[in-house]
């Protein structure tokens, strides 16, 4: 181990943590050999038994025996830059949470084959680039059952900082890739879809036949304008989320744990 401390931002290691920006940390060299950081040791510690590697840590000096201790005994290799916490949020621009930013090194993600071959439910996401949203959206997958998570090239990497921290770190436990063809290709791998929009033809969420599906895709649209009618169209079924009150609609995150939840696999 290589404790290093910190009085400047003079190191350039320190560019992970204080001046890349998140695509520039993702496309480093390539997309599988990238970077991302994770905060807080419980997140961390998911990550770690998802099979992703530490590269260097950020943290308070009273955590390299106290609750990153863990992470330095797994990998007492890596660099350990820290200093007060004082120091930190000057370096940082923000107060760490819980004292901790590791970063990790990408690991390849699988095909869309791979993510669908044994799963009865997965949930598409269509171009919801609030991170937020994604990461909370990734911890109600896990909660209720979904199998895996496909995203379009238009959606935020749920890699993303905020994203891992939101999600508690479920982001590392439900298999995800990123989708490029069309979704009526999911008709290969023997799945139904399911489009979660407000149009003239939906069907309320509860409707009996969602439930009898064998393999359903949920598919889930941007904040703003939700689904496109391209996207709507080319689904098998288009459901809705019932209102009361004169409400319109559900956040995005929101409308898909009611969503997950009713749609689970009809004999669960």
């Amino acid at each position: 181990m290589s404790i290093i401390h910190l009085t400047s931002l003079d190191n350039p290691a320190l560019k992970l943590y204080t001046t890349l920006t998140e695509a520039q940390l993702r496309n480093r060299l390539d997309e599988e050999n990238g970077i991302f950081i994770a905060e807080s040791p419980k997140v961390i510690r998911v990550a770690m038994n998802a099979g992703y590697r530490p590269l260097s840590m950020l943290c308070e000096e009273r955590h390299i025996s106290g609750d990153a201790s863990f992470i330095i005994e797994a990998f007492p290799k890596i660099d350990v830059f820290t200093g007060s916490r004082e120091l930190l949020t000057s370096l940082t621009g923000y107060k760490l949470t819980r004292g901790v930013l590791c970063a990790m090194k990408r690991r390849p993600l699988p095909s869309v084959a791979e993510i669908c071959v044994n799963a009865r439910r997965i949930a598409v996401i269509d171009g919801v680039v609030d991170t937020t949203n994604i990461g909370a959206i990734f911890r109600s997958a896990a909660a209720l059952g979904i199998d895996g998570i496909l995203l379009t090239p238009t959606s935020c990497d749920p890699l993303n900082r905020r994203a891992v921290r939101v999600s508690m770190g479920t982001i590392f436990q439900v298999p995800w890739t990123w989708i490029h063809e069309p979704l009526i290709s999911l008709h290969n791998y023997g799945f139904k879809t399911v489009a979660m929009a407000l149009s003239d033809n939906s069907v309320p969420i509860d409707d009996p036949i969602l439930g009898t599906e064998e393999r359903l895709a949920i598919v889930l649209g941007t904040e703003g304008d939700g689904l496109s009618d391209g996207v709507i169209s080319s689904c098998d079924y288009v459901a809705r989320i019932p209102m009361a009150h004169g409400v319109d609609s559900l956040n995005v995150a929101a409308a898909s744990a009611v969503a997950f939840w009713q749609l689970r696999p009809h004999n669960s």
